[in-house]
């Protein structure tokens, strides 16, 4: 089987809860790329800024199940920085798609796409436009984000982004103010597994978002709901709170199912209205 992965499956949780999608990146030219794009296609998306490299191949990662449990995972990859014409042939393609789209999400997995200058030229053009930079992260150097609207790191990356082992509510806090200086985001959202989220909003918080209870197959891809979610609802005229317990709702769902998955708008209504119910 395969399914799209990386900030694929980031576009693949829009489309499925009904966003309209502009998407940029890098595959190689072989038959993975051929078959990233193709999918693109079939869920609707504008693949207009997916920029095919013959020097790179498409990342791959095969993943072996036994039962429902993954015992191997196989990564074809390369992480080297891409080549200047792919960076500014990107670069010009969001720069005149980030006025017509009402959020910029950026998900970054080190593989050598989103270097530091081209983040600072995405992140300072969805400022200039006033669009929400959201950005999933990667890696210790959490200064390529600055002035991001918000950044959505799980426990163990905040941590090691701050240089702080988080081990209870006043590391993590301590961790979020270190966070905050690095990069002068607005926002930081820090996801805690089965803890819920942790929300720190305008350098105020923290607003704890608890999860609920249920088994958990597949932790693969949840951060990807998280930050799809995120924007779509703010996109949506959402409150930042508001928004972030929608993701909390639907990377809920995405875990008890195998691989990476997508959250139905039909399964976030019924988490929503359950949600609700208990309140």
């Amino acid at each position: 089987d395969y399914t799209l992965g990386g900030s694929g499956n980031v576009v693949n949780n829009l489309a499925a809860l009904g966003a309209h999608i502009l998407v940029a990146g890098v595959t190689g030219t072989g038959s993975g790329g051929t078959l990233v794009v193709e999918r693109f296609k079939s869920l609707n998306v504008d693949a207009g800024g997916v920029v095919q490299d013959p020097r790179r191949p498409t990342t791959r990662k095969t993943r072996i199940l036994g039962g429902s449990q993954q015992v191997l995972r196989i990564d074809r990859e390369t992480r080297r920085d891409i080549a200047g014409e792919t960076r500014e042939s990107i670069a010009t393609y969001i720069q005149g798609a980030i006025p017509t789209v009402d959020a910029v999400l950026i998900s970054d997995y080190g593989k050598g796409l989103l270097t530091p200058d081209l983040l600072a030229t995405i992140i300072a053009q969805a400022r200039q436009h006033d669009k929400p930079a959201i950005v999933d992260p990667k890696g210790l150097d959490f200064e390529k984000y600055r002035d991001a609207f918000l950044i959505t790191p799980n426990k163990k990356e905040a941590g090691l982004a701050a240089g702080i082992e988080i081990a209870d509510p006043d590391t993590l806090d301590r961790a979020a103010h270190t966070l905050f200086k690095k990069t002068g985001a607005q926002n930081l959202l820090i996801t805690c597994g089965q803890d819920g989220m942790v929300l720190y909003e305008g350098g105020a918080g923290p607003y704890t978002i608890r999860s609920r209870a249920r088994q958990v197959f597949d932790v693969s891809g949840a951060g990807d709901t998280v930050v799809a979610v995120t924007g779509l609802a703010l996109s949506a005229g959402q409150p930042l709170k508001a928004a972030a317990a929608l993701a909390n709702l639907a990377a809920g769902i995405v875990v008890g199912k195998i691989g990476t998955a997508t959250v139905t708008l039909s399964e976030l209504t019924a988490a929503a209205q359950t949600s609700s119910d208990q309140a």
